[in-house]
């Protein structure tokens, strides 16, 4: 079975194609079959003007028809397209869901801060880590940071807050809104034992790759502390340079490591995992899900 997630975040959008094999004792395995990137940046128009501008609209439906030949290429034949926090906050939302279905065929769901939480812990990381452990997933995006917390394999909370790179380098979020994540971490995780960290994100996956870690083992809270350093002493065009990063990351790297490293202090966890999964991967295992359902119905 052949299926496609489309993400339209803050910072970028993502098509991503898997296929569904069947896998040991019948739980399946996914294997990603093509993962595309534009960065649409529609975080800048949107938490500075509040809707977003016609030129990035067009952007938004050449993306988009783009996806659809790629889908039609792969011969796909289901979808699930969510977009997030710039468009949760844009007032011309609406109007571009309209544009886009009516020229490509596409429904596109504008979901909400916890429901994004869900669909990125339909990928049941977690169960596959030691039953003795607590474990918080951070997922930071542009516009949004989106927190999951398990403990011995059960579900403690999931949360969103409006704590994202852009709006982080928009000055947009004030020390309310810092504190108002502080205390909600330290309340929600106190007396859970040992607590470890699951990353995802384009930011923390590329910061694992420059880390040059082997697959599966962890960055420390100290690592990340060091390339905040460094990162945040270089110029813009010094980290494309040194780190061959695009433009669109090398300004968003600096502020998505100070997320990840302020909820790391605050729930006391000193070690994060990146199994470089996000919210795409959450919405094809939640299409496999819905489609599964519908075949048993029949």
């Amino acid at each position: 079975m052949r299926l496609a997630a489309i993400d339209i975040g803050s910072n970028a959008a993502r098509l991503l194609i898997s296929d569904v094999v069947p896998g040991l004792r019948d739980v399946p395995e996914f294997i990603k079959t093509a993962l595309v990137r534009v960065p649409l940046r529609l975080g800048f128009d949107v938490f500075d003007k509040g809707e977003i501008s016609a030129g990035k609209v067009e952007k938004i439906i050449k993306t988009i028809k783009s996806y659809k030949l790629l889908l039609d290429v792969y011969e796909v034949k289901h979808l699930k397209a969510c977009a997030t926090s710039a468009m949760r906050d844009a007032a011309n939302a609406e109007d571009i869901i309209k544009k886009v279905k009516a020229e490509t065929g596409i429904t596109i769901e504008i979901i909400s801060g916890d429901q994004e939480a869900s669909f990125i812990y339909e990928n049941h990381v977690a169960e596959n880590m030691t039953t003795e452990e607590s474990y918080l997933y951070i997922d930071v995006g542009g516009g949004s940071t989106e927190l999951t917390f398990f403990s011995d394999g059960k579900l403690v909370f999931k949360k969103s807050f409006n704590i994202g790179t852009i709006r982080l380098l928009k000055n947009q979020v004030d020390e309310a809104t810092w504190d108002e994540l502080k205390e909600f971490i330290r309340t929600k995780t106190k007396g859970y034992h040992h607590v470890t960290a699951i990353g995802s994100g384009g930011n923390i996956n590329k910061i694992f790759s420059i880390s040059k870690r082997k697959e599966g083992k962890p960055l420390t809270l100290e690592l990340l502390r060091d390339y905040y350093k460094e990162f945040s002493n270089l110029s813009l065009s010094q980290r494309i340079s040194l780190h061959k990063l695009r433009e669109d990351r090398a300004d968003v790297i600096v502020p998505a490591l100070l997320i990840y490293i302020n909820v790391m202090r605050w729930a006391d966890a000193e070690e994060i995992f990146v199994p470089k999964i996000g919210l795409a991967d959450g919405l094809i295992h939640t299409l496999y899900e819905e489609i599964r359902l519908k075949e048993m119905e029949i």
